[in-house]
């Protein structure tokens, strides 16, 4: 059966303008769709100008935000006959030092993830190099931005946003007047590109940039913002003053320029946290509960002690004027807060419980006290592991079980030379390996088993036994890279399988917007689209939806808390304890340097706080769950 994985299941094509911005921003569902609309903007303008003869002069990102741009309009050149040969390119930067040929260079990314797809004339594509002489910097950016002159300047420039507003790699105190230069990269840039480079250590330190006017000279700009990592940053660009602190803000400055972001990445526009500062808005239950909590949060009082003028002086009277009781109000989100709390999250009877877990520790952390709950009160639980982790682990460890299993043979299998010659030349791999090089395939096997055994230890103290361990090693994730394939139709006929083994009752799904990495979310979508496949032989499990280690929901997003004794948060601890070569500095830590098993601990009972603080019962800690409602 073919199954389109081209378009993701449940896309709404939705997307709406937001009030309260000094850059014109427009927010979509889903990634998708707001990547098909960029692609969209490209294509049209490429038509225009193909019909004209004249050609078209795109300014061009890298990372992972333009992804998806990039392979919809890679579909359009395939199946829609999208025609590149009249088009240029100039790329925004590239690191230096940096050898084109490198698996970290931008000429590679590009390459790879664009250019060998599409009919762009290769001398009409222009990007930084990073292997100029230092003494030549200077004079080969100058020639940089003749040569962007000489074509007429940029008709359309696409930008991502770092953490720190930069664009390009315009860092805090870019100039608005900069032009293509050498820059330093802000420790936050290196942190974040860390997992790219298999640890920050082989970040380079410069990179060349286009300068913010560079461009602001383009004729129109199009910023792309993905995840609620970037949702601070977008607020501070899109609604703070301009400041040279954050170059997105510059954007301000520009008469044609607009912010396309997601869901996520809009969570902070203050037209989204709290609309009703800014307007009118048609008032839902979901969004009184988010007001009447936020409240209460603003006036420091418990949800039942709220007063009509906390509402008047707060901007709700328009919630006032809706629903004419706030005693019906305060108390109606009071009892929808009280019902999800829920002590047995899969009821008296024996159900059979499937919780997908995207790495092979995501399980622990993230809805660890649950799991163990689930196995505790009776319920046949089964995980399953959507990828190997494999590039997560650290040389040091898999040299470290290099080691045992040569003592091991040494002490039992003393004649077994072969093997030790083998593993010997295993100990060589890594120590000849030069820093950001990837792993052989055999370094990935013996990664990837270190990460199975870890999880499967870890199962065991929440109660799980090895046999109803399922290890799916889903295909998009054997890349040996952080950047992954898009989800295949052979992803999901593997989860559609093993739900049709076990036909569970429940499921729960990492449903991450802000996994910085990718894989959380395209696992979800594995799910989703085999959920959909089976549904047909009536095969419909509850559907319940987890974060994992970057973020909790919200109080007014939760549907379903589940309270965790002191006993239960301890075990959760030693599970995650389990997972040793994530123990004390995890390979892709991210901007929080907080080991996991702390974040998992603040992350739970800070859920409990904002719940008493709601005036509901206290706990010790509470782990937070959302049902699927057809979206991530």
């Amino acid at each position: 059966m073919a199954i389109d994985t081209a378009r993701p299941v449940h896309v709404t094509p939705k997307s709406k303008f937001v009030r309260h911005t000094k850059v014109p921003t427009v927010i979509f569902e889903t990634s998708s769709e707001l990547a098909k609309y960029v692609a969209s903007v490209v294509a049209k303008l490429i038509r225009s100008k193909n019909d004209t003869k004249t050609p078209v002069i795109l300014g061009l990102p890298t990372g992972s935000t333009p992804l998806g741009v990039y392979r919809e309009l890679i579909r359009l050149h395939n199946e829609e006959q999208l025609d590149f040969s009249n088009v240029v390119t100039f790329n925004l930067d590239e690191y230096w030092p940096m050898d084109p040929d490198s698996i970290h260079s931008y000429h590679k990314f590009m390459r790879v993830n664009f250019f060998d797809h599409v009919n762009v004339k290769p001398e009409n594509i222009h990007i930084p190099r990073g292997d100029i002489a230092a003494e030549d910097v200077d004079a080969y950016c100058e020639e940089y931005e003749r040569t962007i002159e000489k074509f007429g300047g940029l008709d359309l420039q696409l930008l991502g946003i770092g953490r720190s507003g930069h664009i390009g790699f315009n860092e805090p105190g870019s100039a608005r007047n900069s032009l293509t230069r050498l820059v330093n990269l802000d420790p936050v840039t290196r942190r974040d590109a860390a997992s790219g480079f298999f640890g920050e250590d082989n970040v380079p330190h410069h990179a060349i940039t286009m300068g913010v006017g560079s461009i602001l000279a383009a004729k129109k700009i199009i910023i792309m913002a993905l995840g609620e990592h970037k949702a601070s940053v977008v607020k501070r660009a899109a609604e703070q003053e301009v400041t040279d602190e954050v170059s997105a803000s510059f954007l301000q400055t520009h008469t044609n320029s607009l912010f396309a972001v997601d869901r996520a990445a809009a969570a902070e526009l203050t037209a989204v946290k709290t609309p009703w500062i800014v307007g009118n808005i048609e008032w839902t239950p979901q969004l009184e509960k988010k007001a009447v909590i936020w409240l209460s949060g603003e006036v420091g009082k418990p949800l039942l002690k709220l007063e009509t003028d906390d509402f008047l002086q707060n901007h709700l009277h328009q919630l006032i004027y809706k629903y004419g009781s706030v005693a019906q109000i305060r108390q109606r989100v009071f009892d929808a807060l009280l019902e999800g709390i829920c002590t047995k999250p899969a009821g008296v009877d024996s159900q059979r419980v499937i919780v997908f877990s995207p790495h092979p520790d995501d399980d622990v952390i993230s809805m660890g006290g649950t799991l163990i709950t689930l196995a505790d009160q009776g319920h046949d639980v089964y995980i399953a592991y959507m990828t190997s982790g494999n590039i997560a682990v650290f040389d040091h460890d898999a040299l470290r079980h290099i080691d045992f299993v040569s003592e091991f043979h040494k002490l039992f299998h003393p004649d077994g030379d072969a093997v030790l010659s083998q593993l010997q030349n295993l100990k060589e791999t890594i120590e000849n390996k030069k820093p950001g090089d990837l792993d052989t395939a055999e370094m990935l096997g013996i990664k990837g088993l270190i990460r199975k055994t870890e999880a499967s230890a870890g199962a065991e103290v929440a109660g799980v036994p090895e046999e109803r361990l399922r290890f799916l090693d889903l295909p998009f994730y054997r890349t040996g890279q952080v950047s992954k394939k898009p989800i295949g139709e052979e992803d999901i006929l593997i989860v559609a399988d093993l739900l049709r083994e076990i036909n569970p009752h429940q499921i729960y799904v990492a449903g991450d917007l802000s996994d910085p990495h990718g894989t959380h979310r395209v696992c979800a979508e594995a799910v989703i689209n085999a959920v959909n496949l089976v549904a047909g032989e009536g095969i419909i499990p509850e559907f319940w939806m987890y974060r994992g280690a970057w973020e909790e929901y919200e109080p007014h997003e939760i549907e379903r808390a589940v309270p965790l004794s002191p006993e239960v948060v301890l075990k959760k601890r030693e599970a995650i304890f389990k997972h040793e070569s994530q123990k004390d500095s995890a390979f892709y830590p991210g901007s929080d340097k907080r080991e996991f098993w702390v974040r998992a601990e603040d992350r739970t009972r800070n859920t409990a706080t904002v719940y008493n603080q709601l005036g509901l019962p206290e706990y010790f800690a509470i782990e937070a769950f959302k049902r699927y409602h057809g979206e991530l």
